[in-house]
């Protein structure tokens, strides 16, 4: 995703316990130097944004939005919560981490169908780009970031087609059951082909 387009989703979303309807380029580099190199609080931003509201000890969920994006820690995100984002209308969920919606959350979302996109698709990315890393060195390439772009969504364009796949039911897309079965399937034909089964 580039600049813009994550730009255009922050600004009709929620960054930590921020609250800033106006997210730009500019007000998304100053977040990024706070967090990667002052190593800063978010809550710093209210500093230089004064008509941003912080939520001191809050989750983000319960900002109206279509689209949560938890990225932080596991368990982040919990059935109340879950229930919270459902009735204020969001519509899709993907996470940005490793398991930060708790299983009460994930059942919330199915039970509502609410598009839900686990860790294990979702943020997939960053285990492909570390492949791709590996790739490059051991074969002495050396791509561009362009040609890294395009490779990564070839990869996250398969993993979305296999969920579709997998997943897909009457009325719903299980992106999680979509994920699973994808991955066994390809452990299976990995055993199967080296002779272990």
């Amino acid at each position: 995703m580039d600049k813009e387009h994550l730009i255009d989703l922050i600004s009709n979303s929620i960054i930590s316990e921020i609250k800033d309807l106006e997210i730009n380029e500019e007000k998304l580099n100053y977040i990024m130097d706070i967090k990667n190199n002052k190593r800063g609080r978010i809550s710093d931003y209210i500093k230089k944004y004064p008509k941003a509201e912080f939520k001191k000890n809050k989750t983000p969920w319960e900002v109206k939005c279509e689209i949560a994006l938890p990225s932080a820690t596991q368990n982040e995100l919990n059935g109340d919560d879950a229930k919270l984002l459902v009735k204020n209308g969001c519509i899709c969920v993907a996470e940005g981490a490793n398991m930060p919606c708790n299983s009460d959350a994930i059942k919330t979302f199915k039970f509502n169908k609410v598009l839900f996109a686990p860790g294990k698709a979702s943020n997939a990315g960053g285990v492909a780009v570390s492949g791709l890393e590996m790739a490059q060195n051991s074969l002495r390439y050396s791509w561009s970031r362009e040609e890294v772009d395009e490779k990564l969504k070839e990869i996250m364009i398969k993993i979305h087609k296999k969920c579709l796949k997998h997943g897909k039911t009457k009325d719903y897309i299980d992106y999680g059951k979509g994920a699973n079965i994808s991955a066994f399937i390809k452990v299976a034909d990995a055993m199967l082909a080296q002779g272990v089964v």
